[in-house]
C-alpha cells in the first residue's frame, strides 16, 4: 500500500504549477475518451511528450551554458591559481573582480545552470505528483472511483470493520490509516487512493466483501466480472498489462497462469526504464571540472560518474515494486528526452563559440549602458528636485521698494510642516543668522 493523499496539493506557488499540468493530463484524457481511447498508460506518454517538449527552451539555455562553461572555466582556475594562498581582503576583491569580468566576458551568470535548473525541478516534481495520482486530476477517473467509495463508505459507516481480518487485514488496516489521520471531510479521497494503488486480486477481494461488482459509472461497469471487463481495468490497461499493478505481482500472477509473453512484458519495463535512463544521462553533454583543487575536482567527478550508474540500477530494482505505470512514465520521460537531446547535441555543436561570446559581450554591453542612462536620468531628477527645494526656500516677503521685511529672516509661504521645503528653508535661516 502507498499512503498518499489524493487531495491536490495546497503548498504556495508549487500547487499552481500541479494544477495545471493536472489540466493539461485531464485535457489528453479526455480527447482520448472521446476518440474510443480512454487509456492511462497512453495519455501518461502523451503527457510527459507535451511537458518536456515546453520545456525545451529551458533545456536548450542549460545546455549551451554548460558548453560555454566547459571554455569559460580554465580562465577561472587560472585566476584562482594566481591568487592561491592569499588570503587578505584585497586579494580576495581582486579574485572576485577578475572573475565576474570572465563571467561578463561570456554573458553568463554564475548562477545561470543553477537557476535553469530550480525552474525545472518544481515542473518535474509537479509532473510526478499528477501521474502518480492522477484520480486527483481527471475528473473522470476521480468519479469513478468515487462511486466504489461512496458505497464502501456506506457498507461500513466509515469504521472499516471488516468480517474477514485474516483475509482484509492490509487493506482494512490501510483504510483505518486514512480514517484517523486525513483531514476532515478528505475521507473519500484517502479510500480513492488505497483503491488506486489496489492490486487486481486485493480489488477482487473488496470488490466481494463490499459489494462492488455490480456498480456501475455512466451505464458502464466499474469492477471487471467474468463476462465483462470493468472500466478501471480498461483505462488501465496498456499492451495487455495493467498498470495498476506491480510487475512483480504480474510476473507471479503471469507465472502461475503460464502466461511467459506477459511475464516477460512485465519484466522488461523496470529494465527498459534503468536502460534509457542510462542513456539519457550517456546522452547529456559533458560537464568540465569545477574550477578548484585537482584533487577535490576528480573526487567529485568520480562521485558523479558512480551516481551515473547507481541511479539507473536503482531505477529498475524500484520500478519492478512500483505500479507499472511508474515505470511507463520513466522509460516516455528518458526516451522524450534522449530523443531531445540528441537534436540539441547537434545543434549546439554548430554554435560558433566566439560568435556567441561576442553576442554576449554586446548584449551585457548594452545592458551597462542601459543603467548607466537610467542612473544619470534619476541624478538629473534628483538635482532639478533640490534645485526646486532651494529655489522656494529662497523665496522671501520684500515690501514694494525690494527690501527685505522685518529682520531679514526668511518667511516660507506655507510650507508643510516636516516638508523638504521647510527643512531647506530652515537651513537657510541658520546660515543667515550665523553670516551677520
Amino acid at each position: 500500500m502507498y499512503f498518499t493523499l489524493l487531495t491536490p496539493n495546497t503548498t504556495p506557488i508549487f500547487k499552481y504549477i500541479v494544477w495545471i499540468l493536472g489540466k493539461i493530463m485531464e485535457g489528453i484524457f479526455y480527447v482520448l475518451d472521446k476518440i474510443g481511447i480512454p487509456n492511462i498508460g497512453l495519455s501518461i506518454i502523451l503527457f510527459t511528450i507535451i511537458v518536456n517538449v515546453c520545456m525545451i527552451p529551458l533545456t536548450y539555455k542549460q545546455q549551451k551554458f554548460s558548453k560555454l562553461s566547459m571554455k569559460m572555466n580554465p580562465e577561472i582556475k587560472a585566476i584562482q591559481k594566481k591568487y592561491q594562498g592569499k588570503r587578505d581582503q584585497e586579494s580576495a576583491m581582486k579574485m572576485n573582480a577578475e572573475t565576474q569580468a570572465v563571467y561578463a566576458k561570456y554573458g553568463v551568470s554564475p548562477t545561470g545552470s543553477c537557476g535553469y535548473l530550480l525552474i525545472q525541478l518544481p515542473i518535474l516534481f509537479a509532473l510526478y505528483r499528477v501521474i502518480y495520482q492522477i484520480p486527483a486530476y481527471v475528473t473522470k477517473i476521480g468519479n469513478v472511483f468515487r462511486v466504489l467509495t461512496d458505497k464502501i463508505i456506506a457498507v461500513d459507516n466509515g469504521k472499516f470493520i471488516s468480517e474477514n481480518p485474516d483475509e482484509l487485514v492490509s487493506i482494512t488496516s490501510a483504510l483505518k490509516m486514512y480514517a484517523s489521520n486525513i483531514r476532515e471531510g478528505n475521507l473519500s479521497n484517502g479510500i480513492i487512493d488505497v483503491l488506486n494503488r489496489t492490486s487486481t486480486s486485493d480489488m477482487a477481494v473488496i470488490s466481494a466483501h463490499y459489494g462492488l461488482s455490480d456498480l456501475t459509472y455512466e451505464g458502464a461497469r466499474i469492477i471487471s466480472s467474468a463476462g465483462e471487463k470493468g472500466l478501471l481495468d480498461i483505462y488501465n490497461n496498456f499492451l495487455g498489462l495493467n498498470i495498476r499493478n506491480t510487475p512483480w505481482y504480474i510476473i507471479k500472477e503471469s507465472f502461475v497462469s503460464h502466461a511467459y509473453l506477459l511475464m516477460i512484458a512485465a519484466a522488461l519495463v523496470p529494465v527498459i526504464s534503468g536502460f534509457t535512463q542510462w542513456l539519457s544521462i550517456k546522452l547529456a553533454p559533458t560537464q568540465s571540472q569545477p574550477a578548484g583543487d585537482n584533487s577535490q575536482a576528480d573526487q567529485m567527478a568520480q562521485t558523479m560518474k558512480t551516481m551515473n550508474v547507481m541511479m539507473p540500477l536503482m531505477s529498475v530494482w524500484i520500478g519492478f515494486t512500483f505500479p507499472t505505470g511508474l515505470g511507463i512514465y520513466w522509460i516516455a520521460n528518458a526516451v522524450v528526452r534522449v530523443i531531445i537531446q540528441i537534436i540539441m547535441n547537434k545543434r549546439i555543436d554548430k554554435i560558433d563559440i566566439e560568435e556567441l561570446i561576442e553576442n554576449n559581450k554586446e548584449k551585457s554591453q548594452k545592458k551597462l549602458e542601459k543603467m548607466q542612462a537610467n542612473q544619470e536620468r534619476m541624478q538629473a531628477y534628483a538635482a532639478m528636485n533640490t534645485r526646486s527645494i532651494q529655489s522656494k526656500a529662497s523665496y522671501v516677503n520684500k515690501d514694494s521698494s525690494g527690501d527685505v521685511k522685518g529682520d531679514d529672516v526668511t518667511k516660507p509661504l506655507d510650507y508643510a510642516p516636516g516638508s523638504m521645503a521647510a527643512k531647506a528653508n530652515m537651513v537657510s535661516e541658520f546660515n543667515k543668522r550665523n553670516s551677520k
